[in-house]
C-alpha cells in the first residue's frame, strides 16, 4: 500500500483513505445476518425476523458501525505503513468526490514531535542534601508527647498561657449583627498553637476563669469565610475553664506506649531517626527531581501536539471537578471551569512527558522489575505489616503503574545528575520539611 502524507503545518498531517464499497456492503450484510440470529422484535419469533424488516430497523446503525471500524482499520494501517506516531484521535471527514465503487475520507491528525535535547553536560543543576540531626529527633519527640498530653484544671486565679486548653463562650458581631459562625458555647482550643486567629488568642491569653472581655478582630482579606473576609468584628469572650497541659516524660514507659519493641529511649530515638531519614530521602529526591526536570526541559526543543495538550486539560478539569465534589460543592460536575487557567501547567506537563520519554527511549532508562520491587518494599517498610502493603501494591495495576512512573523518573534524574554540572547545597531539616518559622 502506498500512503501519501500531506503536511499541513508543524505537527498536523493529512492522509486520504479509500475503501471499496463492496467491502463495506459485504460486512454490513454479515453483521445483519449475525444480528438476525439473536434479535428480538414484537410479532416475530427469535431468529425469524425478515431481513428487510431487520435492515429497515438496524441498517443505518450497523452501516455506521462498519464504516467507523473499517475507516479506523484503514487509518491504523496507513499510519503504520508511513511510520507515523499519531498523537490523539484523527478528525475524519468523508470526501464528496470519489472513484466509482469506492468511498474516500480525509484523516487530519497530529504526530508526536521530534525532540531535540541539548548536550546534558551543559545542564546546570543545584542538588540539595539534608541530614537528620538530634534537633529533628527532639522536635519529633515533642510532637509525640503533645499527641499524648493530658490536661488538669488550673487554679481559679491562674491566667491562661500558651499550651493551656481553654473553654470559652464567644459572640462576634459585624455592624451590630451576629454573623454566621460567630457564636459558640463551651468552645475549646489550645492557646498559642494557631487554632484561632492571632487577635483572638492574644485576647484570651492572660484571662482568668470567669472573666469576660470585648475586643475588635480584623478578618484577613483571604479568610476562608468570604462573608466576613476583610471585615472587622466586635467579639465578647467569656472564659469558662482553663486547663494546664501535662506532657509525658520521655522514658522507657513512653517508648513502650509507642510500640517500641526494646521499650527503651535509645530504641525510640533510633526508630524516629530511621523514619525521618526515609522521609528526608523521599523529599530530597522529589526536590532534586523537580530541579532536574526543569533543567532538562529548558534544554529541549520541540513543538507541542495540541491533541495531547487538550487531553491533559480535560484530565485537569475533571480532577478539579472531583476536588470540588469532595469539598461538598453543589453541582460540581456542572461548575464552569475555564480550561485556560490550566493551560500553562498542561503544556508544561505534556512538554516534560515528551522530553522524558525521548530520553528514556534514547538511553534505555526504563524501570526494571528489580527496581520496582525495591521501591515498593521501601514504601512498605514504614508500616507495621510491610508484607501486606507489598501485596496491596502488587495487587493493583494502577498502583503499580504509579510506582513504575516514579522509578522511571528517578532513573532519569540520576542519569542527568551523572552528566550535568551539579552544585551541591546542604539545606536544614526544617527547610526541607517546610517547618521554617
Amino acid at each position: 500500500m502506498t500512503v501519501t502524507v500531506e503536511t499541513l503545518e508543524k505537527l498536523e498531517r493529512k492522509i486520504t483513505l479509500t475503501l471499496p464499497l463492496e467491502v463495506i456492503q459485504s460486512e454490513v450484510g454479515n453483521r445483519l445476518k449475525r444480528l438476525a440470529k439473536t434479535v428480538k422484535m414484537d410479532g416475530f419469533r427469535p431468529g425469524k425476523v425478515p431481513m428487510n424488516v431487520l435492515t429497515q430497523r438496524y441498517g443505518y446503525s450497523v452501516h455506521y458501525e462498519v464504516m467507523n471500524d473499517k475507516v479506523g482499520e484503514a487509518f491504523a494501517a496507513a499510519a503504520n505503513e508511513a511510520n507515523l506516531r499519531v498523537a490523539g484521535q484523527p478528525r475524519i471527514t468523508e470526501k464528496e468526490a470519489a472513484v466509482e465503487g469506492q468511498v474516500a475520507f480525509d484523516a487530519v491528525f497530529e504526530v508526536y514531535p521530534e525532540v531535540k535535547i541539548a548536550d546534558l553536560a551543559t545542564v546546570e543543576v543545584e542538588r540539595v542534601t539534608a541530614e537528620v540531626g538530634d534537633a529533628a529527633i527532639d522536635k519529633t519527640l515533642d510532637i509525640l508527647r503533645k499527641q499524648r498530653r493530658t490536661f488538669a484544671q488550673r487554679a481559679a486565679d491562674a491566667p491562661a498561657q500558651d499550651g493551656d486548653r481553654v473553654t470559652v463562650d464567644f459572640e462576634g458581631k459585624i455592624d451590630g449583627e451576629v454573623f454566621e459562625g460567630g457564636r459558640a458555647e463551651a468552645f475549646q482550643f489550645l492557646v498559642g498553637e494557631g487554632q484561632m486567629l492571632k487577635e483572638f488568642e492574644d485576647a484570651v491569653r492572660g484571662m482568668k476563669a470567669g472573666e469576660s472581655k470585648t475586643f475588635p478582630l480584623g478578618f484577613p482579606e483571604d479568610y476562608q469565610g468570604k462573608e466576613v473576609a476583610g471585615k472587622t468584628a466586635d467579639f465578647l469572650v467569656t472564659v469558662g475553664k482553663i486547663e494546664a497541659a501535662h506532657l509525658p516524660e520521655v522514658n522507657d514507659a513512653f517508648a513502650k506506649s509507642l510500640g517500641i519493641a526494646d521499650a527503651s529511649v535509645e530504641a525510640l530515638r533510633n526508630d524516629i531517626r530511621k523514619n525521618l531519614e526515609r522521609e528526608v530521602k523521599f523529599r530530597v529526591q522529589a526536590r532534586n527531581k523537580r530541579a532536574v526536570m526543569d533543567a532538562l526541559v529548558s534544554k529541549a526543543e520541540l513543538d507541542l501536539p495540541n491533541a495531547s495538550v487538550q487531553a491533559e486539560l480535560g484530565r485537569m478539569v475533571e480532577s478539579a471537578r472531583a476536588d470540588l465534589k469532595q469539598r461538598g460543592i453543589k453541582d460540581a460536575d456542572k461548575a464552569p471551569i475555564p480550561e485556560d487557567i490550566f493551560r500553562p501547567q498542561a503544556e508544561q506537563r505534556v512538554r516534560l512527558g515528551l522530553v522524558v520519554a525521548e530520553l528514556v527511549r534514547k538511553e534505555n532508562l526504563n524501570a526494571t522489575p528489580d527496581q520496582i520491587k525495591a521501591h515498593v518494599e521501601e514504601l512498605a517498610s514504614s508500616y507495621e505489616r510491610p508484607a501486606e502493603v507489598v501485596r496491596w501494591y502488587f495487587g493493583d495495576t494502577n498502583r503499580m503503574a504509579e510506582v513504575q512512573a516514579v522509578v522511571l523518573e528517578n532513573n532519569v534524574t540520576e542519569f542527568i545528575l551523572s552528566k550535568a554540572k551539579v552544585t551541591d547545597k546542604a539545606v536544614s531539616f526544617d527547610e526541607l520539611m517546610g517547618q521554617q518559622g
